[in-house]
């Protein structure tokens, strides 16, 4: 596929403004009518739209999914316990995304708070040995001693993995919650809420969430057996809910009801200063205000720069940054941390121009041969690429294009290529991928995922195959494809509703997240005057049609108005937020999608 030399984002932008569709969020009456008459009007709305019950509006640890729920928990509490009475060495065998990165920090913090004498960690590196515990890690991991693994965040897939750790004399405990294959791992005890035999209600927890649950039932049963008392039991791991929450949002699981209180109460414990000095140090170099945090700060400013050491050099650095005992401690390698985002941003802006050029030839060439304005399904691969970065080009492609997207480097090793796939709503990319393996048994190598994100090997002589056969299932899914594709909204808000006092309760009235998403407006408005800025943002000034004040709104990473635009009126969707500027705080449109009225 060769690059066209004329950019790619006005053609797709404009491509896309045709077919998207705002819809509109509805709000039982009932539902509205059973909320507190305190609430202001807008956020019952909101609620009620959400599906949400008054009950499900406090947050509190009494409130989650009792730890015996998880019942494949029991057998690896009573693993580690046993570890913990033999003082045996216990590793933990971490994934370098941020989920894995705060299960692994809360399982050394927990564990060696709950009296284990002898806990290490190991976090593969991406480049040199991929994902989870493969044979050769578990030969890694055999150097250091260990008498049993507990794997977090992976594992499900790691049957060889398992097996040779097994050879070599050492118990495995998998604690996952990517789906499980047809063939599970020969573990002393697998847990995950996806299996097939789990009845624990929540299938969205993370995998610090999945740790999490461990964690407890350990304590619990040291509690029972004398070895530590019964409030260390439950202070240990509710302290250590700040890594929980972070890990939650960045790995965008469901903030289901029971998800969301890991996050509330992780939240509460950073605001009021309880909260460890490396995600302190994480806020301070991010330019955030910890006293202010919110689920988002966790996912656009924290999480990229833990993942930034997982993407291109060691996880083991944004471990130690976790677990670290000082605050000095914790900003010298906070601010590694942050060095290593930038060096992220810009491999990251050279791979998505080079992936918008492809997708721009792929799109010309597809109309010029009477084929629409768009592919079923896009395969990109660049030999320069970088295999920590392609699922960042993958997901942004995916904003932009609609369509499931995945993204291939070459891998470490001759003849590999390392790729990550991203999905649609309705096309579940992990199934879609096994489907293909099933049918094409020489195209793809390993892999694992979920509905929407999956990571996958395929030899590089195999790349246009793989890309038939991808582009080929993906369009078997006809009625997704064809389908609408909508923008949802909480409806209109009047010229009074426009105000910082809104913005503060919408702001508030979370953590909104995946499955929860923060509530988004739609309306007519006069523009009253436009700039852009850093040749990056329109900046507007517009007016509400029942309204005499000027109210200002941003849309990022846009500089022009949609086709259409007739100088005046323009159609804007967007979250009411707070900007704070020179210690003013005033309501702000957050715009997200824009078209001509």
């Amino acid at each position: 596929m060769v690059a066209g030399s004329w950019s790619a984002d006005l053609v797709v932008s404009v491509k896309l403004s045709a077919l998207r569709q705002i819809r509109r969020r509805v709000a039982s009456d009932e539902l509205m009518q059973s909320l507190p008459t305190d609430m202001h009007p807008v956020l019952r709305r909101v609620y009620a739209a959400r599906n949400t019950a008054a009950d499900q509006l406090t947050y509190s640890l009494s409130q989650m999914f009792p730890v015996r729920t998880l019942a494949s928990a029991a057998a690896a509490a009573v693993r580690l316990a046993d570890a913990r009475v033999g003082q045996q060495r216990v590793l933990i065998l971490g994934d370098f995304d941020t989920d894995g990165a705060t299960a692994t920090a809360l399982c050394i913090s927990c564990l060696r708070a709950m009296g284990f004498a002898d806990v290490v960690y190991l976090v593969p590196n991406r480049i040199k040995f991929g994902y989870g515990l493969s044979p050769a890690i578990a030969d890694e991991a055999a150097k250091l001693r260990p008498d049993l693994i507990v794997t977090v965040d992976n594992g499900i897939s790691s049957i060889a993995g398992v097996a040779r750790a097994k050879e070599l004399g050492i118990d495995v405990i998998v604690t996952d919650h990517h789906l499980p294959g047809l063939k599970l791992p020969d573990a002393v005890a697998i847990v995950n809420p996806n299996l097939v035999d789990e009845p624990f209600p929540s299938k969205c927890l993370p995998g610090v969430g999945v740790a999490f649950y461990v964690l407890a039932a350990v304590g619990r049963l040291l509690a029972e057996r004398g070895l530590i008392t019964p409030g260390q039991s439950k202070s240990i791991v509710a302290d250590s809910l700040d890594l929980v929450a972070l890990g939650t949002v960045a790995d965008l699981v469901r903030l289901d009801y029971n998800n969301r209180i890991y996050v509330s109460e992780g939240l509460a414990r950073m605001r009021s200063g309880h909260t460890r000095p490396g995600i302190r140090a994480l806020f301070t170099v991010a330019g955030r205000n910890i006293c202010t945090a919110r689920a988002s700060d966790l996912g656009y400013a924290i999480a990229p720069r833990l993942n930034a050491a997982g993407r291109l050099t060691d996880m083991s650095l944004g471990v130690d940054c976790l677990l670290a005992e000082s605050d000095a401690e914790a900003l010298r390698l906070a601010k590694r941390l942050d060095a290593l985002n930038v060096e992220r941003r810009q491999l990251q802006a050279q791979m998505e121009t080079k992936a918008r050029d492809f997708v721009a030839s792929a799109t010309r060439s597809l109309a010029d041969s009477g084929g629409g304005d768009r592919q079923d399904a896009y395969c990109l691969f660049d030999s320069n690429w970088h295999e920590g970065i392609v699922g960042l080009v993958a997901s942004r492609i995916k904003e932009q294009v609609r369509r499931p997207v995945v993204a291939f480097a070459p891998a470490d090793r001759d003849g590999l290529l390392k790729g990550s796939a991203r999905s649609i709503e309705g096309i579940h990319i992990r199934d879609l991928i096994d489907a293909i393996a099933a049918r094409h048994p020489d195209l793809v190598g390993g892999f694992g995922g979920h509905a929407m994100a999956a990571g996958l090997t395929i030899n590089a002589e195999r790349l246009d195959a793989f890309r038939q056969a991808f582009v080929s299932a993906v369009g078997q899914h006809t009625d997704v494809l064809s389908g609408p594709d909508p923008i949802w909204t909480d409806g209109e808000l009047s010229s009074a509703e426009l105000s910082l006092d809104l913005a503060e309760e919408l702001r508030n009235g979370g953590p909104w997240g995946q499955g929860f998403p923060e509530p988004m407006f739609e309306n007519v408005l006069q523009v009253a005057d436009h700039r852009v800025l850093k040749n990056a943002h329109l900046k507007l000034s517009v007016s509400h049609p029942d309204g005499q004040g000027l109210t200002e709104a941003i849309a990022f990473n846009r500089t022009q108005f949609p086709d259409g635009y007739d100088g005046s009126l323009v159609k804007l969707v967007y979250r009411l937020d707070v900007n704070e500027y020179r210690n003013r705080r005033t309501a702000q449109l957050v715009v997200e999608h824009m078209q001509s009225a």
